[in-house]
Protein backbone atom coordinates (compact mmCIF):
# COMPACT_ATOMS: atom_id res chain seq x y z
CA UNK A 1 0.00 0.00 0.00
CA UNK A 2 1.64 3.54 -1.02
CA UNK A 3 1.82 6.39 1.77
CA UNK A 4 -0.01 8.76 -0.27
CA UNK A 5 -2.31 8.65 -3.77
CA UNK A 6 -2.84 11.17 -6.30
CA UNK A 7 -6.46 11.60 -6.27
CA UNK A 8 -5.80 14.42 -8.65
CA UNK A 9 -6.83 13.20 -11.73
CA UNK A 10 -10.22 11.64 -9.98
CA UNK A 11 -13.70 11.78 -11.27
CA UNK A 12 -17.39 12.41 -9.06
CA UNK A 13 -18.75 9.33 -8.03
CA UNK A 14 -21.58 8.84 -11.06
CA UNK A 15 -23.42 7.15 -8.78
CA UNK A 16 -23.38 9.74 -5.14
CA UNK A 17 -27.04 11.12 -6.31
CA UNK A 18 -28.56 7.54 -6.07
CA UNK A 19 -27.20 6.77 -2.55
CA UNK A 20 -29.87 6.04 -0.20
CA UNK A 21 -29.93 6.72 3.67
CA UNK A 22 -31.31 3.52 5.86
CA UNK A 23 -34.36 4.81 8.21
CA UNK A 24 -36.99 3.22 10.56
CA UNK A 25 -40.55 4.22 10.13
CA UNK A 26 -43.32 2.53 11.89
CA UNK A 27 -45.96 1.58 9.38
CA UNK A 28 -49.24 0.28 10.17
CA UNK A 29 -49.67 -3.38 8.94
CA UNK A 30 -52.48 -2.50 6.34
CA UNK A 31 -49.59 -0.86 4.56
CA UNK A 32 -47.12 -3.41 4.88
CA UNK A 33 -48.81 -5.84 4.06
CA UNK A 34 -50.37 -4.73 0.74
CA UNK A 35 -46.84 -3.80 -0.35
CA UNK A 36 -45.98 -7.48 0.52
CA UNK A 37 -48.42 -8.82 -1.58
CA UNK A 38 -47.29 -6.43 -4.69
CA UNK A 39 -43.96 -7.82 -4.23
CA UNK A 40 -45.10 -11.36 -4.43
CA UNK A 41 -46.96 -10.14 -7.56
CA UNK A 42 -44.34 -8.54 -9.29
CA UNK A 43 -40.86 -10.05 -7.82
CA UNK A 44 -39.87 -6.70 -6.73
CA UNK A 45 -38.96 -6.78 -2.80
CA UNK A 46 -41.36 -4.49 -0.64
CA UNK A 47 -38.89 -2.36 0.42
CA UNK A 48 -37.81 -1.30 -3.06
CA UNK A 49 -41.82 -0.79 -3.97
CA UNK A 50 -42.33 1.56 -0.90
CA UNK A 51 -39.43 3.86 -2.08
CA UNK A 52 -40.40 3.46 -5.56
CA UNK A 53 -43.85 4.47 -4.89
CA UNK A 54 -42.48 7.53 -2.16
CA UNK A 55 -40.10 8.47 -5.20
CA UNK A 56 -43.14 8.53 -7.35
CA UNK A 57 -45.38 10.92 -5.14
CA UNK A 58 -41.95 13.29 -4.64
CA UNK A 59 -41.30 13.43 -8.40
CA UNK A 60 -45.25 14.12 -9.07
CA UNK A 61 -45.20 16.50 -5.96
CA UNK A 62 -48.13 14.50 -4.65
CA UNK A 63 -50.05 16.42 -1.69
CA UNK A 64 -50.58 14.31 0.99
CA UNK A 65 -54.53 13.76 1.92
CA UNK A 66 -55.55 13.13 5.36
CA UNK A 67 -58.32 10.69 5.33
Amino acid sequence: MKAEYDFSDASPNPYAKKLRKPVTMNLDMFAVDYFRREADRTGIPYQRLINLYLMQCAREQRRIEFV
